[in-house]
């Protein structure tokens, strides 16, 4: 039995995972916390260090571009591996140039490279995923899952606390960055020993295929609408509970921002990253939706350990315990969520399918910070983070509801839907104008931040016109889902 358990760490394509995944985290802290304190250290306006904000948006919009990356085969290394070295080389070129540069000096350039490294980043997080989705087979999906989150959490910590470290007191913003674009050469070697996947699957024949066929695909699969719905929120609650840690412990418990440094942030990385490993571990022994309900539970009651938190008195050993044991459930779910997403993508199409689920998972990460400021207002922080619990209630319920989708037999061979034809393709457009709205709204933003144009009310109405349509659409689909379902058991 503890050979199996091992196992995870002997897989052949463990060192790769871990490799591609330390390079695939990387860049991220480069382009906004690293970089944020270089301009702060700089002392560049607020305004401005707030604006380079908006370069992480790459990572959520990665999708619009995705398709390309599963029509276009580069002429070396095949459809994976050439896009995968194309980004690294940029990658390491972009941060390489970000060292010559200083922020009070050249500004437009250095975010003209931000702008850079993360389009290429959110490209190689694209490309990554689909090469490990289309290589592990079922059974390995969840131990390759927790590699990746080893070596992505790790690169984070690099990336981040190492570098600032190294910056303020050895080598100087310039110098850390020509080292960070060498850590990137890691990941180019990984890629070469690689093996491109197999094209059992055919690729799309025109870019027109690429963009509408893995829609239809995912759109025309049996409870399709509620496992969009289970991706957005089965970690809503664990969104909650970390969406105002630093400020809870800060402002509503007391710590000062040492402590909550040296606890939230290096014990809190600690135990993500045993929480997804111990998670691929327990993943060998458990079925896909199993996994999914155990880790989703645990990381739903682990939220009460910042309940008893601040009901008690300040206590460091306290505040480290809550830390842990929320990360460590958070790590396991993360774990799990990760080989959820990679079961439901066709292999035909593995990039756009990818890189559209993970940007929906992440709408419940993104948008639930002002929800969480307003319900602390309301019920203080002991309401709040028992509410957290309660929000990850209808993603358990909504996990139950998809368990015959996500069974060990049908995870691989998705049925297709035959009723409700008609109030599904309104569904659809209901999500997709809500989506383009969305967008609207981001590009109404950009311009008025980068122009003098002051767009009023528009703005906010577009913006909340998008988001109702697009949860509209999400809802009706999953009732639909609902009624298909017990239409197929009556019959």
């Amino acid at each position: 039995m503890r050979n199996d358990y091992l196992r995870i760490f002997t897989q052949r394509n463990t060192a790769l995972l871990l490799i591609l995944g330390f390079a695939s985290g990387l860049p991220l802290a480069l382009t906004s916390g690293t970089l944020q304190a270089w301009m702060t250290v700089e002392n560049v306006d607020l305004k401005t260090i707030g604006f380079f904000s908006l370069v992480g948006q790459a990572y959520v919009f990665k999708f619009l571009w995705s398709p390309m990356m599963d029509r276009y085969t580069p002429p070396f290394l095949g459809r994976r591996r050439g896009w995968l070295i194309v980004t690294q080389l940029l990658l390491i070129a972009g941060i390489a140039l970000m060292g010559t540069l200083e922020p009070a000096r050249d500004l437009v350039w250095l975010a003209a490279l931000a702008v850079l490294i993360a389009f290429c980043s959110a490209s190689q997080d694209i490309v990554f995923d689909a090469w490990k989705t289309d290589i592990l087979p079922a059974e390995e999906r969840g131990s390759g899952a927790a590699i990746t989150v080893l070596g992505y959490r790790l690169a984070m910590l690099v990336s981040g606390g190492l570098a600032l470290w190294l910056a303020d007191r050895y080598l100087g913003w310039q110098a850390t960055y020509w080292l960070m674009a060498l850590m990137m050469v890691p990941g180019v070697i990984a890629t070469l020993l690689a093996k491109e996947p197999t094209e059992a699957v055919a690729k799309p024949r025109s870019l027109e295929e690429a963009v509408m066929l893995p829609l239809r695909d995912f759109f025309s699969r049996n409870n399709a609408w509620l496992i969009l719905a289970l991706i957005i929120l089965y970690k809503l609650g664990d969104a909650f509970a970390a969406s105002l840690t630093t400020t809870f412990l800060i402002r509503g418990v007391g710590f000062d921002a040492g402590e909550v440094g040296l606890v939230n942030k290096s014990l809190g990385l600690l135990a993500t990253i045993i929480g997804a490993l111990f998670g691929g571990i327990l993943m060998q022994r458990l079925t896909l939706f199993r996994a999914l309900m155990l880790f989703g539970i645990l990381q739903a009651f682990s939220n009460l350990a910042y309940w008893v938190l601040a009901v008690t008195d300040k206590h460091l050993f306290t505040m480290a315990s809550a830390v842990f044991i929320e990360n460590l459930c958070g790590g396991m779910g993360t774990a799990a969520f990760v080989a959820l997403l990679m079961s439901l993508c066709n292999k035909a199409f593995s990039a756009t399918q990818f890189a559209l689920l993970s940007a929906l998972s992440a709408v419940g990460r993104v948008y639930v910070g002002p929800a969480a400021g307003w319900l602390v207002e309301m019920w203080g922080w002991p309401g709040f983070y028992a509410f957290s619990v309660v929000a990850a209630v209808p993603g358990i319920l909504l996990l139950a509801a998809c368990r015959d989708s996500l069974s060990a037999d049908n995870v691989e061979h998705f049925h297709r839907r035959v009723h409700f034809a008609q109030g599904y393709r309104w569904a659809l457009r209901s999500l997709l104008c809500g989506a383009v709205l969305l967008a609207g709204a981001l590009v109404m933003l950009v311009t008025q931040m980068l122009a003098s144009w002051t767009f009023g009310n528009l703005l906010s109405l577009t913006f909340e016109a998008g988001l109702i349509l697009l949860i509209s659409g999400i809802v009706a689909g999953s009732v639909l889902d609902f009624l298909a379902m017990r239409r197929i058991r009556l019959s």
